[in-house]
């Protein structure tokens, strides 16, 4: 997009300086609090290619963006993403401060080195247990042993690993103090998350639907938490635990709005831009980059996205059987 262009500034004065730039829909499991077991995915011919997101990733780059996470659905699953990713990562102290990768750890252990060559310092795994049975019925299927073997690979290839866990009523409650003091014991951070309402499935996410603000009190009644002023640019507000030695996150989209200080935008795999995960409000930059002038194109797609922002997102789940906030999945918006 040439030179260096005037920062992304939404009408609330926000910065945008971070990019989750999803690579694919599709996923290798099905969280039965992301997904249904038949999910349909998209079209390939509809997805960009890894030359139009490498583009795109550029043009934010021009325009301020700081840190760019690679997304999915399960970005390794798609094919020939190491491209993607080093070359991206050539921007890295030249624009680009931070490149980072969020997985479902799957596919991890053979990508691993690739990663960290290409200069990835930090990776994000989903994992909501550590029961081999437990995390069979939650993704439906039985990879477990497969998304740890990817952990180890992460952390030999020089990676800080941040698990991610979505906290569930009745389901992993009674073990995520496990599950942080493993994460810690492997030297690992920990952040949970409460769940969305993104997308039909199966359940009913108000059955699902745990407040990080009652798990902290179960924390504390056996660990002490002490606030941290750590900062990821991300969501996540930060605990120490002096037990375990660790750092806790915790995102909160219902039990405690944090957008105030929002400076993200998700692109999708089809290159439709949301300004906010929870908001309808969109930009479409596919048809801009494959116009007969994307330059411009996307210079005004841009401008419009900052000009439709919402100041916060609106997630409630006060009804069991209510519709979900979005329609589309968190796997379509990018993770």
């Amino acid at each position: 997009m040439g030179a260096r262009a005037a920062p992304l500034i939404d009408t609330f004065k926000r910065q945008i300086s971070y990019l989750r730039l999803s690579v694919t829909d599709r996923c290798d499991l099905r969280c039965t609090y992301c997904m249904p077991e038949a999910m349909r995915f998209l079209p390939r011919k509809d997805v960009l290619s890894l030359e139009e997101l490498y583009d795109l990733a550029n043009g934010f780059i021009e325009r301020g963006v700081t840190k760019i996470r690679i997304t999915g659905g399960e970005p390794l699953v798609r094919r020939d993403i190491a491209d993607l990713v080093t070359a991206l990562g050539k921007r890295i102290g030249n624009g680009l401060d931070e490149l980072t990768l969020t997985t479902n750890g799957t596919q991890l252990a053979k990508h691993a080195d690739a990663l960290a060559k290409a200069g990835i310092r930090r990776i994000n795994v989903s994992l909501d247990t550590l029961d081999e049975e437990l995390f069979a019925k939650l993704t439906r299927r039985d990879a477990l042993p497969q998304v740890l073997e990817g952990i180890s690979a992460a952390k030999d290839a020089g990676m800080k690993v941040k698990l991610n866990a979505v906290a569930l009523k009745g389901v992993n409650e009674g073990e995520l103090p496990d599950l942080i003091a493993w994460g810690h014991a492997q030297g690992h951070e920990v952040t949970l998350i409460e769940v969305m309402p993104l997308g039909d499935i199966e359940e009913d996410r108000l059955d699902q639907f745990l407040s990080l603000a009652h798990v902290r009190g179960r924390l504390e009644q056996s660990w002490t938490l002490t606030e941290s002023d750590h900062r990821t640019g991300g969501p996540a507000r930060y605990v120490d635990i002096a037990e375990t030695g660790g750092r806790l996150g915790l995102i909160t989209p219902l039990s405690g709005n944090f957008c105030a200080g929002c400076n993200r935008l998700r692109v999708t795999a089809t290159g439709q831009l949301y300004p906010c995960l929870g908001g309808a409000e969109r930009v479409d930059l596919r048809a801009a980059l494959r116009s007969n002038d994307p330059q411009r194109n996307l210079a005004d797609a841009l401008a419009q996205a900052m000009m439709i922002k919402p100041e916060k997102h609106d997630f409630r789940m006060e009804e069991r059987g209510a519709q979900p906030a979005q329609p589309r999945h968190m796997s379509m918006t990018g993770g």
